[in-house]
């Protein structure tokens, strides 16, 4: 007797200055938080996000690509900063 194959309900998240792209997607029990980036269509609609120097995380939390995704996990992937925190602070104190 064949177990059938169990699925998972995942959200992947990109979030623009001006608007956020979610995609809902129903996949394989033991799929990876890279696997989900690419099966979303994000990718080609955003050819500026690049695997190997965006991060990801799930729920505000950095993972490694290689992650095994749980049922409503919420992927995100994360734009590089464009300016240091540091410096950025040190110049709101400045102004002050």
């Amino acid at each position: 007797m064949e177990v059938p194959a169990l699925n998972i309900d995942i959200e992947v998240v990109y979030a623009l200055p001006e608007k956020q792209i979610v995609r809902q997607m129903n996949l394989p029990e033991g799929t990876t938080a890279e696997q989900a980036v690419k099966l979303s269509g994000i990718l080609p609609q955003f050819p500026e996000i690049d695997l190997l120097k965006n991060r990801l995380g799930i729920y505000g939390k950095l993972v490694p690509p290689a992650t095994i995704l749980c049922n409503r996990d919420r992927v995100e992937i994360y734009r590089p900063l464009r300016v240091d925190p540091k410096e950025n602070r040190r110049k709101r104190a400045k102004s002050r």
